[in-house]
């Protein structure tokens, strides 16, 4: 199967909500594609073929949905998964960071021991939009000495300009799916 059907594919199993969470944003829910288990197998491997008899130690998943995917990605890749949480989420000895959201700020975080430096790591979760959590996830992870491989989403909204955000960190980005506007 192609790139571009794959991606035709996936992007047919995503739901988009209009007007949420706010006038005039188009909200693009992944929730259809995990319920749809050949789209959601689909998506698993497409993010997981560059990688497939590489070695990676950890797969990183952003909060919530990331969590999903970067499970599923790991299993695959017979790596570690380390969730990274909002503030205050996690039980043990944590390292944070900060960073600006449109209308304040955020805090993540990762359990301190949860990365050795040197650790390739793949960071991932369901969309790239402004780029600012994942900026923040790569600078948390580079905080702990990982070695960031790649991001990887489903879903990128390049009118938003976080995958250049992302890219000019050095760090390559993999998407499966592109969709104009917000």
């Amino acid at each position: 199967m192609t790139e571009a059907s794959v991606s035709d594919e996936l992007a047919a199993a995503i739901r988009t909500i209009p007007d949420y969470p706010a006038p005039g944003v188009l909200f693009r829910d992944i929730t259809t594609l995990l319920g749809n288990a050949k789209a959601f197998r689909r998506a698993v491997d497409a993010l997981v073929q560059p990688w497939a008899g590489s070695k990676i130690d950890q797969i990183a998943g952003i909060e919530a949905r990331g969590f999903i995917l970067g499970g599923a990605v790991a299993h695959q890749l017979s790596a570690g998964f380390v969730p990274i949480r909002k503030a205050g989420k996690l039980p043990y000895k944590t390292v944070s960071m900060s960073y600006s959201l449109e209308y304040g700020l955020d805090e993540i975080e990762i359990h301190k021991d949860a990365i050795a430096p040197g650790q390739k790591v793949i960071l991932v979760d369901d969309l790239i939009a402004t780029g600012g959590t994942a900026e923040a996830s790569i600078n948390l992870l580079r905080s702990v000495g990982a070695d960031i491989v790649a991001a990887c989403f489903i879903i990128d909204l390049p009118d938003l300009g976080g995958r250049a955000k992302i890219e000019a960190q050095g760090v390559p980005v993999r998407t499966l799916v592109e969709f104009p506007g917000h």
